[in-house]
């Protein structure tokens, strides 16, 4: 008996890092996965990734920034596996610029993937899991929902949202046994933190400097999120709602 048996949970941003790592893990735990991505070769890397696992995945080419593609995804899962337990906001997006740097188009991308997205995914896949009896709705907040770094104002704004988005679809839909919670991620070793490391001009000394600042000396593992984010999921959790949950090697505490 796997730990998600019967339940049906979408990801986005599942066709790389710590999306892929949690549909893997979601399917070998029993769930059928929902594969969100804009990129369609990624997204079915995903799901070939997970059927040869022996899982069941469907991919569905999505942007959440756009409304009626978030309304098809969640119309998609239903008609395929009858229902939505789960939904995992992990599409996120990340461009450098300070306030006076970024362009009208940067902040919109941003703020458009990392906060538009979620209330949009939420918004549709809220009415599913009330007809299905509940349900737990995972968002990506960051330890940069909490501090800064230079040249990203887009990006932690966006992240310091999710904190409050979180809490608020805690509060209005507790009544309907869906739990939301936020992970609250440090430095994963992902496609986007490499990316990230790359613009910068000094990868080698951002990744030195990253970790100097981990308790724990490293990156950190797309599958150590993707356990959390089962957890989250299971009834082993089912006492925790509207809360950020650190993920981050001791960023914070450093």
């Amino acid at each position: 008996m796997g730990k998600l048996d019967g339940k049906v949970a979408i990801i986005t941003g599942a066709g790389s890092g710590i999306g892929r790592a949690s549909a893997l893990l979601f399917a070998e735990e029993g769930a059928k996965v929902v594969i969100a991505d804009l990129n369609e070769d990624a997204g079915r890397e995903s799901v070939e990734l997970v059927q040869a696992a022996g899982g069941d995945a469907l991919f569905v080419s999505t942007d959440v920034r756009r409304e009626a593609q978030v309304e098809s995804m969640v119309e998609q899962a239903v008609s395929t596996y009858g229902k939505v337990d789960i939904l995992y906001n992990n599409a996120a997006i990340e461009i450098r610029g300070s306030a006076t740097q970024l362009s009208e188009a940067d902040w919109d991308a941003t703020m458009g993937t990392n906060v538009k997205g979620s209330w949009l995914c939420s918004k549709y896949a809220i009415p599913a899991m009330q007809k299905a009896g509940g349900g737990v709705i995972i968002n990506s907040a960051s330890t940069l929902s909490y501090r800064v770094a230079d040249e990203r104002a887009a990006y932690v704004a966006s992240k310091g949202a999710i904190l409050q988005l979180t809490r608020s679809l805690a509060m209005d839909y507790s009544k309907d046994n869906i739990r939301a919670n936020c992970l609250v991620i440090g430095p994963i070793d992902t496609p986007l933190l490499t990316r990230s490391m790359q613009e910068s001009g000094d990868a080698q000394g951002v990744k030195d400097w990253l970790l100097d600042a981990s308790l724990l000396g490293r990156l950190g593992d797309p599958v150590e999120v993707a356990r959390v984010a089962l957890f989250l999921c299971t009834p082993e959790a089912s006492f925790m709602i509207g809360g950020p949950i650190v993920v981050d090697g001791g960023m914070l505490v450093h």
